[in-house]
């Protein structure tokens, strides 16, 4: 175990509420919520604390979170808003540490181990970056502080909302075996369950388990689940993380049908994520098309192309190709997504894993 390591996961509390009730006083100690509107399809962003009092969450449709609250107010995202704020809080962090990790607009982790500030202490660090975003923005931040990314993140999510907890290297092998596998950061609802079948509910019950029981139920993922169960996390903060892919994607008021009208939204979505992917420096190798059917039944189609894709109309081929054998034109569709991965720098210099055609 690397103890010697001194890890902040900084994440910010109900970032695009938080940013909407800052902007507009009429919004503040009211329930707020993010996203699509109750008469849409659409779902909710992200709400204010005042709106998860009623159970409110984080993808949540729309017209639940309605239900749940009729008087909550429904804005709908401001992006550039967002970005600006989550570019000032990145340049806080710069200010203490050039090891920084974004894992989100709303979210990174700073890696302070040779930091001298503050007298070293990672703690009195991250007290003084949450008071620095604080000032700068008018932002509330909650911190985790430990010697690894696993535990820091899991940390920061203790005390919020305006949250700063520590785990120091010799309590972490204890934090963990005491911590419902639910909680773990990277454990899903349907690996919980599994878990649960086998008997796994917490930490402990985890660390019991040999590695090759772990890695027979849980294939690549049984030598992490290994490791965290004894409090150990080696992956390091990157300060450059290179972006795996773009996408769009539309959820339709109203069901589309007819094939040619889905060709169309999709080249649409193609020259929204193709704009992305430019202002990056980048280009894409591998095209992703999602649908998702009037009873949530969703399906994914993929094509890797030996040139650079563009919006030229001859793609419109390789939309056809995509939606071959599957039910477009036949059944109607709720939602459409297109997503750019394989991405490299305009000179083309990557490697890219050829990919055939695949559904989910």
């Amino acid at each position: 175990m690397n103890s010697t390591r001194k890890i902040i996961h900084i994440d910010m509390d109900a970032f695009f509420a938080a940013i909407e009730q800052r902007d507009f006083p009429q919004y503040r100690n009211k329930p707020l919520i993010v996203g699509g509107t109750p008469d849409s399809r659409g779902v909710v962003a992200t709400c204010s604390y005042e709106a998860r009092k009623y159970g409110i969450h984080s993808a949540m449709p729309s017209a639940h979170a309605y239900r749940l609250c009729p008087q909550a107010i429904f804005v709908k995202p401001r992006f550039e808003a967002y970005q600006n704020a989550s570019m000032a809080i990145r340049r806080i962090f710069a200010e203490y540490t050039e090891l920084f990790e974004p894992l989100s607009l709303d979210e990174a982790y700073l890696d302070v181990s040779h930091v001298n500030l503050h007298q070293g202490s990672a703690t009195l660090i991250a007290k003084a970056i949450k008071a620095a975003i604080k000032q700068e923005t008018q932002l509330i931040a909650s911190a985790g502080v430990s010697y690894n990314k696993f535990l820091a993140k899991i940390a920061s999510d203790i005390n919020k909302p305006d949250g700063l907890y520590l785990i120091p290297p010799e309590q972490g092998a204890d934090f963990v075996a005491q911590l419902p596998v639910e909680r773990f950061h990277g454990i899903g609802k349907a690996t919980s369950l599994k878990m649960h079948s086998l008997g796994i509910k917490t930490g402990k019950d985890l660390k019991e388990l040999p590695l090759e029981m772990l890695q027979h139920h849980f294939g690549k993922a049984g030598l992490h689940y290994y490791s965290i169960s004894r409090g150990i996390d080696n992956r390091p903060v990157n300060n450059y993380r290179i972006r795996k892919s773009v996408g769009v994607e539309i959820t339709f008021q109203q069901d589309i049908k007819v094939k040619q009208d889905v060709i169309a939204h999709l080249q649409t979505l193609l020259e929204k994520a193709l704009s992305k992917v430019a202002e990056k420096q980048l280009a894409a190798h591998t095209l992703t098309v999602k649908i998702k059917y009037h009873n949530f039944v969703q399906i994914t189609r993929s094509r890797t192309l030996p040139h650079l894709i563009t919006a030229e109309p001859a793609l419109s081929v390789i939309f056809e190709d995509l939606l071959k054998d599957t039910e477009v034109g036949r059944r109607n569709i709720r939602l459409l997504g297109v997503t750019l991965s394989s991405l490299a720098s305009k000179s083309g210099q990557t490697h890219f894993r050829q990919m055939d055609l695949f559904s989910d």
